[in-house]
């Protein structure tokens, strides 16, 4: 079984993500929505977050870690490797790999919360493989409670995220991460407001890409993977507005299980 958390929905796009790319595993989610966002807190707090999520994923049997939520790739990788033996993936190095495949330019833009950008993992880990990359950065905390609240199609959305962009625009980047699991939900918007010259990079499908082509590589490991087709749905706090979000990301119907943080 697949073990995926985030703080809140947007994990959910890396689920589908999965589903796409390893149709019949069977995964488990918990979105941790009683304590979302993670992009406002501390990073031993969101880090103390990580490791209670993956204990619960562990014990309903997952055999790997997905961590759907930038903020805690961006912090807590570390301290799950140290404490877990099995497979963990984060969402960020993934989505650079297939940033620096795409770029033609190396002027590359990143979107996210707070705690990610300020962290400036996106830009060390892309400097990294390609130290004379331009990288321009912009947080935008508004999207993920935009995102939340299902305000999908609203003008104020789409005004909202007109202005995040505005700065990397006009710095003529031709390849934009999606730092944030919660902004593939506004990708047709973001990818308007950006141009249709740029190339828009989700976190999530490049993460699922990233995991589909170990378990290939990895036979013996594979093999420790249950493939019913099943999939439990797990949160923290359940609202009638998270439910029907969640429905519209998974694209099926869905059932939500309530568990205390």
């Amino acid at each position: 079984m697949i073990g995926i958390f985030d703080s809140g929905i947007g994990g959910l796009t890396v689920v589908r993500a999965l589903m796409d790319e390893l149709p019949g595993y069977d995964m488990i989610y918990f979105g941790d929505t009683a304590r979302t966002p993670y992009g406002t807190k501390s990073g031993q707090t969101v880090i103390d977050y990580s490791l209670q999520n993956t204990e619960f994923l562990i014990k309903q049997g997952a055999k790997m870690i997905v961590m759907a939520c930038n903020t805690a790739s961006s912090v807590a990788t570390e301290a799950l490797k140290k404490n877990f033996d099995l497979p963990i993936y984060e969402v960020i190095s993934p989505a650079v790999r297939l940033a620096l495949d795409e770029t033609r330019t190396s002027a590359i833009g990143v979107i996210g919360t707070r705690a990610t950008i300020n962290s400036g993992i996106y830009e060390k880990k892309i400097k990294e493989q390609n130290p004379n990359a331009r990288v321009y950065s912009a947080a935008c905390p508004l999207l993920v409670p935009l995102v939340e609240e299902g305000w999908l199609r609203k003008p104020e959305t789409r005004m909202i995220v007109k202005k995040y962009l505005h700065p990397l625009k006009v710095r003529q980047i031709d390849t934009l991460i999606l730092g944030c699991t919660h902004y593939p939900v506004l990708k047709p918007i973001i990818q308007q407001k950006i141009g249709k010259r740029v190339r828009v990079i989700s976190s999530s499908t490049a993460v699922a890409a990233q995991i589909r082509e170990f378990l290939s590589s990895s036979p013996l490991i594979d093999r420790q993977f249950s493939k019913t087709g099943q999939t439990g749905f797990y949160v923290s706090d359940l609202t009638p507005q998270f439910e029907k979000t969640a429905r519209s990301v998974i694209r099926q119907p869905i059932r939500l299980e309530h568990i205390n943080s």
